[in-house]
């Protein structure tokens, strides 16, 4: 293979010319091989390319084997396909889902040196003895913000570190969260004793990632939709007023549900006091919480989103209780289920979406269009209002589960669906929230919000599946004077946050001494002809990319006099303490 323009890593276990040299990714690619570690990259910075030549170095060790997990099986099948374009061919990866009977596992378990799999078949494989994970000496964890609780990742995590004499996990995500505990359990789940982070606004990264432009459109409420909610909003109202006077329901402005389930918490300590009056605001505010949902529904998604909701009541797990029969027999609630059955989708985003992806596709009929929403009676909206629209031949990217009636797409078909997206036999994808993490759509240029989600870790990712190779557009759509607004500003709040917790987390992290770039032997860099060691080339990146001091300020100094005093002991800090931090 002939060699790219851009300079490019070379490696026994990689083939010529397909990574790209970047010395921020050998900078992680030199941590990473060193002791267990998480790695906060921007989306679309590389991360995977990390990955790869972390699995690459790995693997030249006698006897080595490797597993990489992903939460879905269009994430698995994607990092199956790269692998195998980007590694030699003797490699010969394995990708392992719960498509595969568990009768057929056993063998393919011990079929290759690199094995991709699903986290909830690792975890059930290693439960029933079929899989030996100690035997892995790298665990590499792609998406690992959900390495927490009882999520399979974590789980899976939890038994290699058990098992494993010298456990070694590499954890990789673009959105660990904004909250200093949630990042800690992740560090703690995959036993990280250093976190890797990197800012799209370091000069060692500008230039490699796509500009991306966002967008926000406001769009007007129909009136109509307003009418359907108002005798909500006056009930919902009702119970707040009562909950304030007697004094659970705290917060002033509009109701919101931090409001909400901060009365709902104030109820509980009543009834642990023994208040009586507790169990009926207990009551009184779930009400107000499925009102909550509901306005939100009609407002903010359309009638679809809320015909879906009152459904999902009606016949989910919760049906049987009496507070949801009591619910749903109300005469406001039967008299808004009978409107909503007969009505098409009238919201202003629907409009919106279809006006947007018609001038896109007019413009460049090349164009790739992604339109998230959370639910899936609105995205079987979107399909019907786009359904003859020229050029435009759109596809549903769903979860495997039935919901509502509506049928879910198995792993087979969401690949399937994905491969169509790419392969130009459909230009805009319509997805709930499984199409946000990972997948790599390189040529998707705009990607449509149909709301804010207030989760900086669901917003990171959406963002994350345009821009990747050229210039991207992202656009949110926010109904006037409803909860969009607020989950917006709780979006952007989270993600700033996000960078100080993790910085927080990562001083109080136990590092294991490591001697700068030594780790990178294994890896030469070839340019037009030219080889030079990997550590080199990252110094002359460093060296290139430093800072330069323009100016020099040549005003003298005047030394005040009195300033040469000793001053008393009791006001000079011990040598080393400079902050709250080195107490």
């Amino acid at each position: 293979m002939e060699a790219s323009v851009s300079p490019y890593v070379s490696h026994a276990f990689l083939n010529e010319g397909v990574v790209e040299a970047r010395a921020y990714q050998l900078e992680a690619v030199d941590e990473a091989l060193t002791s267990s570690m998480l790695l906060v990259m921007p989306t679309a910075a590389g991360k995977t390319a990390v990955i790869w030549m972390a699995i690459a170095e790995k693997l030249t060790e006698e006897d080595s084997r490797v597993m990489m997990i992903a939460p879905t099986v269009g994430l698995v099948d994607q990092h199956l396909r790269a692998i195998e374009e980007m590694f030699s061919s003797e490699l010969k990866p394995t990708s392992i889902t719960g498509q595969i009977p568990p009768s057929k596992r056993v063998s393919l378990w011990e079929s290759s040196r690199l094995i991709i799999a699903t986290p909830k078949v690792v975890v059930n494989d290693v439960r029933n003895d079929v899989l030996k994970i100690s035997e892995f000496s790298l665990l590499v964890v792609d998406e690992a913000h959900h390495c927490t609780g009882e999520h399979a990742m974590a789980l899976v995590c939890d038994s290699y570190i058990s098992s494993s004499s010298s456990p070694h996990i590499l954890g990789v995500t673009a959105s660990p969260g904004h909250r200093p505990d949630a990042v800690r359990e992740i560090c703690s789940r995959t036993g990280a004793s250093r976190i890797h982070i990197r800012n799209s606004e370091e000069e060692m990264l500008k230039g490699y990632l796509s500009e991306l432009e966002i967008r926000e459109i406001s769009v007007r409420v129909p009136d109509e939709m307003r009418e359907l909610a108002q005798p909500f909003v006056i009930w919902q109202q009702g119970i707040v007023d009562r909950q304030r006077r007697l004094g659970r329901y705290i917060l002033p402005g509009m109701v919101s549900f931090a409001g909400l389930s901060s009365a709902m918490d104030r109820s509980k300590s009543a009834i642990g006091r023994g208040e009586v009056s507790g169990y009926q605001s207990v009551s009184q505010i779930a009400v107000a919480m499925r009102l909550h949902h509901l306005i939100n529904c009609l407002l903010s998604q359309g009638v679809s989103a809320s015909r879906e909701y009152l459904d999902r009541l009606e016949s989910g797990d919760d049906s049987s209780k009496k507070s949801v029969r009591d619910f749903l027999r109300d005469s406001r609630v039967r008299d808004l289920l009978g409107k909503l059955e007969s009505m098409d989708e009238i919201h202003s985003k629907i409009g919106a979406v279809r006006r947007m992806i018609r001038e896109r596709l007019r413009r460049d009929s090349s164009s790739r269009v992604i339109v998230f929403a959370n639910y899936r009676d609105t995205i079987s909206s979107l399909e019907t209002s786009l359904d003859g629209l020229e050029n435009v031949k759109a596809v549903r990217f769903v979860g495997q589960s039935s919901r509502g009636g509506r049928q879910g797409l198995s792993p087979k078909n969401q690949v399937g669906v994905l491969d169509e997206f790419r392969n130009g036999g459909a230009n805009v994808l319509l997805a709930t929230s499984i199409g946000e993490e990972g997948l790599d759509i390189p040529s998707a240029d705009l990607v449509i919000f149909y709301e804010p989600v207030s989760s900086e870790i669901r917003t990171i990712q959406r963002r994350g599946r345009t821009g990747r190779r050229r210039l991207g557009e992202v656009i949110v759509l926010i109904a006037e004077g409803t909860r969009d607004e607020g989950a917006k500003a709780a979006a952007v709040r989270r993600e700033e946050n996000m960078q100080r917790a993790v910085h927080r987390v990562r001083r109080g992290l136990p590092r294991v001494h490591h001697s700068d770039l030594s780790n990178l032997d294994g890896f030469v860099i070839q340019n037009e002809g030219s080889e030079l060691p990997a550590n080199e080339f990252v110094i002359f990146e460093r060296q290139k990319r430093r800072s330069e001091i323009s100016e020099t300020d040549s005003t003298s100094a005047e030394i005040d006099s009195t300033s040469s005093k000793n001053l008393p002991s009791d006001k000079i800090r011990p040598r080393g303490q400079y902050g709250l931090d080195d107490f």
